[in-house]
């Protein structure tokens, strides 16, 4: 879990997503091998390695209309990316992952969307 010590040797920006429910929340992303804490029942805080991504309680969103999205900026995506592998999503619907490819704008990227329809692209620069 994150550190309660507000000082850090970096930057970090944080992506704040919605969950309807955040213990399916919390229990979708452990099969993509995050670790998680629910706290006060309304918000979640998930972790993989230096990975962290946090999720509001939002009962109301409808998964098909979810424009809640980020972009993880990895060093390296490939070692996510085989983790993520693991939990089998298929290739089309809610929650779908998509395969680790070379784009033209000079990333090596994939995407996930989870159950909520939130949308992570994940992806590293091309040198």
């Amino acid at each position: 879990m994150p550190t309660t010590d507000a000082t850090t040797d970096r930057d970090l920006a944080i992506p704040v997503l919605p969950s309807r429910s955040l213990q399916a929340t919390v229990d979708f992303y452990a099969r993509l091998g995050f670790d998680g804490e629910i706290i006060d029942g309304v918000y979640a805080i998930l972790t993989q390695g230096d990975v962290e991504i946090h999720f509001f309680l939002h009962t109301d969103i409808v998964p098909g209309d979810s424009w809640a999205g980020c972009y993880l900026r990895m060093i390296d995506v490939a070692p996510l990316y085989q983790a993520f592998q693991a939990a089998q999503l298929p290739a089309k619907g809610i929650p779908r992952m998509d395969l680790l490819a070379d784009k033209p704008w000079g990333m090596r990227e994939f995407a996930v969307v989870d159950e909520d329809g939130n949308l992570l692209r994940i992806g590293q620069v091309l040198d």
